[in-house]
């Protein structure tokens, strides 16, 4: 088996999935859409989300994902329009990929993550713990 680089593995699932800017994820969130913050914890407590957006950390992503899972949760659906955000994009891409291998089939992740969020000066909701929402 060959051996890859993380980046090199990143770069090829975003060949694979649908790659959105800060404005088009702002544009698609909507009472249909499944935004899905999959940083961990911390560092939605430390840096803040994307207003309606749902904790899944990346390690228990697919496990909450699959409906054959003990682990499942019921708001992973495979017809709903599912995005992904990570810090920088990376593990959002990987993500996606996943999720597409599970069988989602209207899966994207926010290129450039929280940061390309921040940077496009979007709106950040903050709170007291990794579920909080503002809206």
């Amino acid at each position: 088996m060959e051996t890859v680089s993380a980046s090199l593995m990143v770069a090829q699932a975003k060949e694979r999935v649908e790659n959105l800017t800060s404005v088009e994820v702002e544009a698609a969130i909507d009472g249909e859409c499944l935004l899905v913050d999959i940083r961990e914890p911390e560092e939605r407590e430390a840096r803040g989300a994307i207003p309606g957006s749902i904790l899944a950390p990346r390690g228990l992503l697919e496990f909450w994902a699959d409906p054959t899972s003990p682990a499942y949760r019921a708001e992973f659906d495979r017809a709903r329009r599912v995005i992904l955000y990570s810090t920088s994009g990376g593990r959002s891409a990987l993500a996606a990929d996943a999720l597409q291998r599970l069988g989602y089939r209207r899966v994207a992740h926010l290129d450039g993550g929280f940061k390309a969020w921040i940077d496009a000066g979007h709106q950040v909701e903050r709170g007291t713990g990794p579920e909080t929402r503002t809206r």
